[in-house]
């Protein structure tokens, strides 16, 4: 089965030297939760992620509801022809299971996602829909076990939708960004086989990820 693995994703909970800065607070108390149980987000969050570590890589969870709402509302999907997941900055993964709906909403996706780190699991009619594990990049590699690793990168060789589509299987894994500035960290990196530039534009991730799985769609099921 394909794989889509969105990596160094911008979503985690407010980190422990935050949680006491006005922002954070304020936020906090309007979503009337504790500041370790909210996600960081750049929109409220800003002033106090400024100098942070990998701060232009980090705060931007809706990066990432943009991303799977793309990979899990297409028919590879339903079809049980793709497998999900996130992989975030912060060294955890999300396992999405099989036709999973989310939350088109972005502030109920940011519920889903709070509640999410609080169970670890999200469970429906003894079904799992999402499970949250602390897990690194190579580890998830090595679970998944793929052929083929391609990344998705503006610095990658350059490529068109089609041509990917025509060089993937369903034992590829395919690798990208769901952060909104930067690169793809040397640790990713050295668990690549090919990185991969199908347009001229620096595009955002979820529209790499629309027109890839589309054109795969295309070949394999259309």
């Amino acid at each position: 089965m394909l794989s889509l693995v969105i990596t160094e994703s911008a979503l985690e909970l407010v980190p422990p030297e935050l949680q006491k800065h006005n922002s954070v607070l304020a936020s906090a108390q309007r979503l009337n939760k504790k500041p370790s149980e909210i996600l960081l987000d750049i929109s409220w969050h800003f002033a106090a992620m400024k100098g942070i570590e990998n701060e232009i890589k980090r705060g931007r969870p809706d990066l990432v509801h943009f991303c799977l709402l793309e990979g899990c509302s297409i028919p590879l999907y339903f079809e049980k022809k793709l497998n999900v997941f996130v992989h975030t900055i912060d060294d955890k993964v999300i396992f999405v299971g099989q036709n999973v709906r989310l939350p088109k909403s972005y502030h109920r996706f940011a519920g889903l996602i709070e509640k999410l780190y609080s169970t670890g699991k999200i469970e429906e009619e003894n079904k799992t829909l999402l499970e949250i594990k602390n897990m690194d990049f190579t580890s998830l590699m090595y679970k998944i076990k793929p052929k083929r690793v391609v990344g998705l990168s503006t610095k990658g060789i350059s490529s068109s939708y089609q041509q990917l589509a025509q060089e993937i299987d369903n034992n590829t894994c395919l690798i990208v960004g769901g952060f909104a500035k930067g690169h793809f960290s040397d640790t990713a990196k050295k668990h690549f086989d090919k990185i991969v530039s199908v347009d001229k534009n620096p595009l955002e991730a979820h529209v790499i990820i629309s027109r890839v799985l589309y054109e795969y769609e295309k070949r394999i099921i259309m």
